[in-house]
């Protein structure tokens, strides 16, 4: 959830579309517990346990696919304020009378139920085997990866809870296709303090009159719109110390100071009441007086009557003026004692532990956290999902495949060796250039060495999707989207595999292949133009003939000769020889809407 009031809707308007290569070679840091809640919404019932198949397949697909380092962090100890709104939202969701709501002493947390436990620990054991960075928040997950993208260790952020900008975030992804061409959805608090004018501080405030998921309630009959409006009358050093002095009953000083500039922008020396108008023509004087002299407005002469007014005309003269920008700050001036009015009826208001809680800079078990990528531990892999999925072994370990090569061809471009891929397959060479969702990929093509023993990942399944289930919901199509599947192939007695690589990482990899393949790719293209060219070049006037003809649109009934239309003639012919009297039957020549209105008008 995070800050409520439809903040999402709020920063909707700044939200980036970033494509493919967003995140290629950079750090981002996932909470985990926004995956499995995805997750088990979007596909509970339809697969054998969602949260660990989809962790597993989008784990994949981050790494390989969009060539990201993920660092995942799972929640610590929620707070005792978490606890006692995770209580009141149970509350509310069940129907149940707030009335008879238990009192949660101060300091006493609330652990989430067993299940959930159960699930980001069976999650955490299929990471690390994976080789991914699993880190533990002292509270919430999202806190933790805030503090990691501001303190610039990872990029951005993978969460759908809108706080995380107020622990400190600079980049948030909120969303995650994976068929699309721009499969990003992210928000950088850049482009919200351009757009809507509001800082961290502005953020914080905001979700203490608004409710958050430490306070629910917030200020009773305020809104995002009223708090968006009410946060910019101050600047980002004292907002906080201003809802400060509100809360503590000081409104009616704070109203001398909200709206400083437009009360120092009146002056003094300006008459204070307004003059009186023409009552014909609307302009400053009487209608008297502008008969007998004239209307400077009107552009009259002295003993001409003055323009008549329109219908809903307003003078624009200085006094005028000025009455209407007294009516607008008063109005401005009223709203906003109401607004401290509302504030000042709430107890303890603002909550300090929260206000702290956004602010500091410790949100991690580790002061210094370690954050490495080890290889998968594959067979111990294997054995995991065969046990907890019911999976074939050979369908495991060839949806890792993408991952596998990716870390092979990122260990070659950094230090080349003479290792193999799984120790089983060399690079053996690129196909062709693949185009997908508007990218392009290298078809790499993997041989299988001669001295390796033939092993589970040779055999592929040829129906593997019915081990995840028969059935799949409309909505999660981007969840249930598996890695690309390697293709097999076997040719003089020797196995293949083909596989969709990054064409950056090739080449940083394997420079002579790529020059290889570009080299062959340009040859095979100019011996086409020669060919092309030579057949124009030995063209006979037969054929030119016969080709511009060709360029002649023909008729619907040229193009589609009908049988039927020789069988009709050869029947008229065989009548007309036996029996001469007979009606003569209709020329076949007529056209379509002449025969219908022959037999039908």
């Amino acid at each position: 959830m995070g800050v409520g009031g439809n903040f999402w809707d709020l920063l909707k308007p700044y939200a980036r579309h970033e494509g493919f290569d967003f995140l290629r070679n950079k750090r981002v840091a996932v909470d985990l517990s926004y995956w499995i809640v995805q997750h088990e919404t979007a596909i509970k019932g339809f697969a054998r346990k969602p949260h660990l198949r989809l962790t597993f397949f989008r784990t994949i697909n981050l790494f390989s696919k969009f060539g990201a380092y993920p660092v995942f962090v799972v929640d610590g100890t929620p707070s005792s304020l978490k606890s006692q709104a995770r209580a009141v939202r149970f509350f509310r969701a069940s129907g149940l009378d707030l009335s008879s709501f238990p009192v949660v002493e101060e300091g006493v947390s609330v652990k989430r139920n067993s299940r959930f436990v159960k699930y980001v620990e069976e999650c955490v054991v299929l990471l690390e085997l994976l080789g991914m960075p699993v880190l533990k928040a002292k509270g919430e997950a999202e806190a933790l990866c805030a503090q990691l993208n501001r303190e610039g260790i990872v990029d951005a952020c993978i969460t759908a809870d809108s706080d995380a900008f107020l622990f400190g975030a600079q980049c948030i992804i909120k969303r995650l296709q994976i068929n699309s061409k721009e499969p990003f959805e992210c928000y950088h608090i850049s482009d919200i303090e351009a757009g809507l004018g509001l800082t961290r501080n502005h953020l914080i405030a905001i979700s203490l009159l608004v409710g958050s998921d430490h306070d629910l309630s917030g200020v009773a009959g305020i809104g995002i719109d009223t708090a968006l409006r009410f946060v910019k009358c101050f600047s980002e050093d004292e907002i906080l110390n201003r809802l400060h002095e509100i809360g503590r009953g000081g409104a009616l000083v704070i109203q001398g100071s909200i709206d400083s500039e437009v009360l120092r922008s009146s002056d003094e020396n300006l008459p204070k009441t307004k003059s009186s108008h023409c009552s014909h023509c609307g302009h400053p004087g009487s209608k008297i007086s502008h008969l007998k002299f004239s209307c400077e407005y009107c552009g009259s002469t002295a003993g001409q009557s003055c323009k008549q007014k329109f219908v809903g005309f307003k003078c624009d003269c200085l006094s005028c003026d000025l009455e209407k920008k007294e009516k607008e700050r008063k109005k401005k001036e009223n709203w906003q004692i109401n607004v401290c009015r509302k504030i000042a009826l709430e107890k303890n208001f603002p909550n300090d532990e929260i206000i702290q809680m956004y602010l500091s800079n410790h949100h991690g078990t580790d002061d210094d956290p370690c954050i490495e990528w080890a290889s998968p531990k594959t067979e111990m892999l294997v054995d995991y999902l065969t046990y907890q999925q019911h999976w074939e072994p050979s369908y495991i370990r060839q949806r890792m495949l993408p991952m596998l090569s990716t870390i092979y061809l990122r260990d070659m471009a950094s230090s080349p060796t003479n290792d193999l891929l799984y120790g089983h397959y060399e690079f053996h060479s690129i196909q062709r250039v693949k185009i997908r969702l508007g990218l392009q990929f290298y078809v790499v093509k993997w041989k299988k060495a001669v001295n390796a023993l033939s092993d589970a990942m040779s055999v592929i399944p040829e129906e593997p999707d019915r081990l995840q289930g028969s059935e799949e919901p409309d909505e999660s199509n981007d969840l249930l989207e598996e890695p690309d599947v390697p293709v097999v192939c076997i040719n003089d007695g020797c196995c293949f595999l083909s596989t969709d690589e990054d064409m950056e990482l090739v080449r940083n990899a394997f420079p002579e292949k790529v020059d290889q393949f570009l080299k062959e790719k340009e040859l095979k293209e100019r011996k086409s133009r020669k060919k092309k060219s030579s057949l124009r070049s030995e063209g006979t006037p037969k054929n030119s003939e016969s080709s511009t003809s060709q360029n002649v649109q023909l008729s619907i009934t040229e193009f589609y000769r009908s049988s039927k239309v020789l069988c009709e003639n050869t029947l008229e012919e065989n009548d007309l020889g036996s029996s001469e009297g007979k009606r003569k039957e209709p020329s076949t020549r007529l056209s379509k809407s002449v025969r219908r209105r022959l037999l039908f008008d």
